[in-house]
């Protein structure tokens, strides 16, 4: 088999042409995410070319990620997926939950590597908006003073989601949001279980605001480890509380 060393036809580029008009209107915005492409047909009019130029140029948009193509409808602009990429991701630890509670404790390690880089981020000398942050401190506050353990616990994952959002890295927010289900719910079943006051577990998050405003990024990590390492221990009794009651119940 030889090499082809000759200018290759104009008709083999033609597929690469339509691409990269078309990759260009993705990543100006042109083309926005959900929008449906026209058809093989309309676009092989469009550009001039046959449909075959237009299927290779989707198939080129595909493998990058840009589109998406099921059968029976349009194709779909998918760029910055990264919201599905992680929806994914996040009932990808759904089912593993589902299988296996243990997995709990290990998205508290997750927890833990996300939200103490995230006080290096807030404590950079950079500005930032710490507005929900503050938010969800007074909300605890008063949900404290009613005595209201949902709503308590609740603002308590609203602060986490907060700091994160206030540190202004997308893909660090999406990541974090599809997992905040989950995240609430681990806050939800380990402030079940220690006697500590809602006084104490404000002043908590209280200290650690008090640490970014002040940008000691090493005072607010540890506040942090300490807090989420305290509630994996807090999940670590829970899960083991409910093994044990199951067993109990399936005994005869």
């Amino acid at each position: 088999m030889t090499a082809h060393t000759g200018t290759p036809p104009a008709r083999d580029k033609l597929h690469s042409a339509v691409a990269s008009v078309v990759e260009g209107k993705i990543l100006s915005g042109e083309l926005a995410i959900g929008d449906r492409l026209p058809s093989e047909s309309e676009l092989a009019r469009e550009f001039g070319v046959s449909t075959r130029s237009v299927r290779e140029a989707i198939q080129i948009l595909e493998t990058k990620g840009l589109v998406r193509r099921r059968h029976g409808e349009r194709t779909t602009v998918v760029r910055d997926d990264v919201g599905e990429f992680m929806g994914t991701l996040a009932t990808t630890v759904r089912q593993l939950l589902t299988a296996n509670p243990r997995y709990l404790t290990e998205l508290m390690v997750v927890r833990r590597m996300i939200e103490s880089d995230v006080l290096d981020l807030l404590t950079s000398g950079e500005t930032h908006d710490l507005t929900k942050v503050e938010t969800a401190l007074a909300d605890m506050r008063a949900a404290g003073d009613n005595k209201d353990f949902g709503s308590f616990t609740a603002a308590d994952a609203a602060f986490h989601r907060a700091l994160v959002d206030a540190a202004g890295n997308t893909i660090l927010s999406v990541f974090y949001d599809n997992l905040y289900g989950l995240v609430t719910e681990v806050i939800r079943v380990t402030s079940s279980v220690p006697t500590k006051s809602y006084e104490a577990a404000y002043n908590e998050h209280l200290d650690i605001y008090n640490r970014i405003k002040a940008g000691d990024a090493d005072g607010a990590k540890s506040l942090m480890r300490a807090h989420i390492d305290n509630s994996a221990e807090y999940l670590r009794v829970a899960i083991e509380q409910s093994a044990s009651a199951d067993r109990s119940a399936s005994d005869p």
